[in-house]
């Protein structure tokens, strides 16, 4: 090779990997399948979301690893390419990518592990750091409710029509194109879209993990909740309604299935004796993710209380997740504007049935503009 040539090539920067969304899904034999999405930005850096739960900032070397990782490129070709492109020794490539896998694969096996403590990534306190898209993209498919619900509840009146299933794939592409790896479908009731399937087959083909928001009620309907899985549902908020046995009978046949599920209570006075009792009722069918909200201001204390015994039985209790409407819970109560949940509007975002995004849910007073008609980059400022 021409000497001059040879130098050249010694201070050619090397070209970074595609930037934009690389995703795969992943089913280990004998383990649980999961999902990993890695979104590279133009400087080399990225953001790899495991399960659409666990988010890890990575520099441009990590996110080289993580992209080849994502792709399933084998240890040894690995090796040989970061060798090739950084002029390193290729066994120096294979431990730093061999490393690399073991700890994202400890992350996967024990998704409670501090991966600071443990596996020496670098911390990011949660939604301090500008993303370039929302991890979460919370969809109200539609704000009809069961005909024994409070209508009074759901914000009908804020839209005159619904999205047909055309126009909601549509969404499903716009939110996939800008790097959003999380969909939730929600409501109203979405259960009572027969498009449903439909609509969670489309973030499935797209490659996005979905998650749905329901009473369940329709779930206790084995056929119907097949067809849900097996088009792609990938986790469930159920809305508990303890006073009523047919949301029991629902949860019972849920759980034995092969989904996660979060069981979301809005605690009212009228459920306060039996209290203690349906939290253990809810560890006795195997639930493990509670989500607690309360109907008034007065249950503050109530809400306390039962946190630390759904601590004590087991229960992990998670709060960014999106209230839904519902009879027992009135949004007034649990969005406030001059208050909105930490990461609105910026770690996640919310369509209402006509296709106009908010912040999240409530906020209607801060109108960010339609997901059909605006450019994502007005509706999404980092």
């Amino acid at each position: 090779m021409d000497p001059i040539e040879f130098i050249k090539q010694l201070f050619t920067p090397v070209k970074p990997l595609p930037t934009g969304m690389h995703h795969t899904l992943v089913t280990p034999e004998g383990k649980d399948p999961y999902r990993l999405h890695l979104h590279l930005r133009n400087d080399g850096s990225g953001m790899l979301v495991i399960n659409a739960s666990t988010v890890l900032h990575l520099n441009p070397t990590a996110a080289e690893y993580a992209y080849h990782f994502v792709k399933g490129t084998p240890a040894d070709q690995t090796a040989k390419e970061i060798a090739g492109r950084y002029r390193i020794r290729k066994a120096t490539a294979l431990e730093d990518f061999l490393n690399f896998a073991e700890r994202i694969e400890t992350l996967i096996d024990t998704p409670d592990l501090d991966p600071v403590t443990y596996l020496d990534f670098e911390r990011v306190a949660p939604h301090s750091e500008a993303l370039p898209a929302p991890l979460r993209l919370d969809c109200a498919l539609t704000y009809q409710l069961p005909k024994d619900s409070q209508a009074d509840y759901a914000p009908t009146k804020r839209v005159d029509r619904e999205l047909n299933t055309d126009e909601w794939r549509r969404v499903l592409d716009i939110a996939w194109a800008a790097g959003i790896p999380h969909i939730t479908l929600t409501g109203g009731e979405p259960t009572l879209r027969e498009d449903l399937p439909q609509i969670i087959e489309k973030a499935e083909q797209n490659g996005q993990v979905c998650g749905l928001l329901t009473n369940g009620l329709k779930l206790a309907d084995k056929k119907y909740l097949n067809n849900l899985l097996q088009t792609g549902l990938d986790h469930l908020l159920f809305l508990l309604q303890p006073e009523d046995r047919h949301s029991w009978k629902a949860l019972e046949s849920i759980m034995p299935e092969d989904i996660f599920v979060t069981v979301h209570w809005t605690v009212t006075p009228a459920h306060l004796k039996e209290a203690n009792q349906t939290l253990e009722k809810l560890a006795g069918l195997g639930v493990t993710s509670l989500s607690l909200s309360i109907s008034e201001e007065s249950l503050k204390e109530t809400l306390a209380m039962l946190a630390d015994r759904a601590a004590e039985l087991d229960l992990a209790l998670t709060f960014d997740l999106p209230v839904p409407y519902s009879e027992d819970n009135p949004v007034s109560l649990e969005v406030k504007e001059e208050q909105a949940p930490r990461g609105a509007g910026k770690t996640w975002l919310y369509v209402e049935p006509d296709g106009d995004v908010l912040p999240a849910q409530g906020m209607a007073g801060s109108l960010l503009g339609n997901i059909l008609k605006d450019p994502w980059e007005q509706i999404y400022k980092q």
